[in-house]
């Protein structure tokens, strides 16, 4: 069973950034899978927000967070980040990371159930 970990949230003023990182207990995980970021407001579903193949050369980002958010790996560190700029109070969320074999698309939004294993969170809080 891998386990996905991720760290980097916390408290931030609106406008900040703040960049989330993501490891897993096994060398060869963020190595192989594609990854991805999703994001949970309190009483909302889970919200997809970004993805990056396995190889790190494709990408997809959230239309809601377009050109504030960006994903990316480092398969020799084996870490997966997502950085976040110019970041508002409605991403106030707990973010989780994801790590899929297999996607359908790097072309378009994908839904939680693509993803073999998720981590447990980390609370995202952007103060106005």
């Amino acid at each position: 069973q891998v386990t996905l970990v991720e760290s980097g949230g916390g408290l931030v003023q609106a406008g900040g950034s703040l960049r989330l990182s993501c490891t897993s207990s096994d060398r060869s995980t963020i190595r192989d899978y594609t990854m991805g970021w999703f994001r949970q407001a309190p009483g909302k579903e889970h919200e997809f927000v970004a993805s990056v193949s396995w190889g790190g050369r494709a990408s997809y980002i959230a239309e809601s967070v377009k050109g504030r958010f960006s994903i990316s790996k480092d398969n020799v560190e084996n870490m997966a980040y997502l950085q976040m700029n110019s970041l508002k109070p409605e991403d106030t969320a707990v973010y989780y990371c994801a790590a899929a074999i297999s996607v359908p698309t790097m072309s378009g939004p994908l839904g939680i159930h693509h993803f073999d294993y998720l981590g447990q969170g980390t609370r995202v809080t952007v103060s106005s």
